[in-house]
């Protein structure tokens, strides 16, 4: 193996990781006194330099148990303050500072997350990982200069926390973009469980069934069958599946008038579900990928993984009420808003309605490519390659990444400001939505300007390549964002020296 392309790796545990952060002492949770990214290049060299302003903004997250109404359902969960689902939209300019307060009211440890945001390694909100967790009681704050725009989401990185309420947007707004719409609507999916009764309970019960090789497969009913086709049903079958905190018996409606456009930000906060997107009687123009920004191109339908998010144009130009569905993928289950245009006195469309747009010209990553004046790192030969096998899940519900579970997985040393070409080859048969933090990547999708992303599905018996510049020091994470996947085994570390 030529030296430039080999790739150190050393054993690293559990035990390992809290060494690393309490070696760190304080400095290892707190900025640089002046409160601002050093001057390294991660986001400089992957998207056009926007300036630092001296503007912060505040935000209080106060995660807490709590009941909430779904449907006609109460259940008891935890959330951000105090009742909210999803929890508060944080919308910030580019280059604001944001401050992030956390006071945890849980009995457990827990963390933020700024999930696609490039931030520094010590404010990533990784358990262990990147902090010790926020005590009981205690309080913890987040600061950080924003260092792009695009539609990004925090969530908890600590055990099954993410399967619960704990989830809202992050968007980073551009003073200087042309908005070229009418109106700016979030649409946050999500699969929920907790507290259901007649469901397991909560996740730790759910993960404990899904392990013991039980019937996981909750809500299942002679109208809810498998659908019959080469999509893999998903590990859980949910009871509910929400947009913006609303059931499909109670959904969440965007009002818009006739000639209006509309962006659509679609976040897929799900633990364990991908879906796939349609708006009855419209298409859309996907003009983002993870915040990215991409060449638009008009479809009917998107397939949207755990953690990704697409940003979308729609006209409307078609007057009416029409389901916005999320069906589930490889079930005939979904979640739905309502697009309901200003006069129309039309019935809703019943629950379960399928619009046929879902079966019609479908989004896939070959058709994605990086905006002009988006910095790509150009696909060719990278300085390092490394190759990962995604495998589990045959005689146990255990996922690895080149045969480890994470507890025990031999950790991935790159160095500084190199081109890295990460080879994904899934050989499960379920569907891994892959993330990289710190970083955004290129997809290699057979084009030289592949979209940059920072998720991205690698599907049974596939590969996937992308590439990545190692500028952003610190310790990683990299895993499916399947958190059932995550929770047992399927995550590694990228030390970046």
């Amino acid at each position: 193996m030529d030296r430039k392309d080999r790739v150190q790796s050393d054993a690293i545990s559990r035990r390992t990781f809290i060494g690393m952060v309490a070696g760190a002492g304080s400095g290892a949770v707190l900025l640089d006194g002046c409160g601002s990214l050093p001057p390294i290049r991660t986001i400089r060299s992957l998207l056009p330099h926007t300036p630092s302003t001296a503007a912060t903004r505040t935000y209080i997250l106060a995660p807490t148990p709590a009941k909430l109404t779904l449907g006609k359902q109460t259940v008891s969960t935890w959330v951000y303050n105090g009742g909210m689902l999803p929890g508060p939209t944080i919308r910030v300019n580019v280059g604001n500072t944001l401050r992030a307060i956390v006071h945890n009211h849980l009995n457990e440890g827990t963390t933020i997350h700024w999930h696609g945001l490039p931030v520094l390694n010590a404010m990533d909100g990784v358990d262990t990982l990147t902090q010790p967790p926020i005590p009981p009681g205690q309080s913890f704050t987040y600061e950080f200069v924003v260092p792009t725009a695009g539609t990004y989401w925090y969530h908890p990185h600590a055990g099954l926390q993410l399967d619960r309420g704990l989830y809202g947007a992050l968007i980073v707004d551009d003073p200087g973009e042309q908005k070229n719409y009418d109106q700016d609507v979030v649409l946050m999916l999500d699969d929920w469980l907790d507290g259901v009764p007649g469901g397991p309970g909560n996740p730790s019960a759910e993960l404990k069934q899904l392990s013991a090789g039980g019937d996981h497969m909750l809500g299942m009913n002679m109208d809810n069958q498998l659908i019959a086709s080469v999509q893999m049903p998903p590990d859980v079958i949910y009871p509910y599946y929400l947009v913006n905190g609303k059931t499909a018996n109670d959904p969440f409606t965007i009002s818009v008038q006739k000639g209006q456009r509309i962006r659509l930000r679609f976040i897929n906060a799900s633990a364990a579900t991908i879906y796939h997107l349609a708006i009855n009687g419209h298409r859309m123009s996907v003009t983002h990928t993870d915040g990215q920004a991409v060449v638009p191109v008009e479809v009917d339908t998107l397939r949207i993984g755990m953690g990704e998010r697409y940003d979308v144009l729609v006209t409307a130009n078609n007057p009416g009420v029409w389901q916005l569905a999320a069906q589930v993928e490889g079930v005939r289950r979904m979640a739905r808003a309502i697009l309901r245009y200003q006069g129309s006195t039309a019935a809703l469309p019943p629950a379960d309605f399928l619009p046929p747009e879902l079966n019609q010209r479908l989004l896939t990553y070959a058709m994605l490519n990086a905006a002009p004046g988006i910095f790509t790192p150009a696909i060719g030969q990278p300085d390092h390659t490394v190759s990962f096998l995604l495998s589990g899940g045959i005689t146990a519900y255990a996922w690895q990444i080149n045969n480890q579970l994470s507890a025990k997985a031999t950790q991935i040393t790159v160095p500084r400001d190199h081109r890295i070409s990460f080879q994904l080859n899934n050989q499960s048969m379920m569907p891994h939505p892959i993330h990289l933090h710190g970083h955004f990547f290129q997809l290699d999708n057979g084009s030289a300007r592949g979209p940059l992303k920072d998720t991205v599905i690698v599907d049974p018996m596939q590969q996937v390549n992308i590439t990545w510049i190692s500028n952003n020091p610190g310790l990683w994470a990299f895993h499916c964002q399947n958190l059932y996947h995550q929770a047992t085994g399927m995550m590694n570390v990228i030390k970046i020296g």
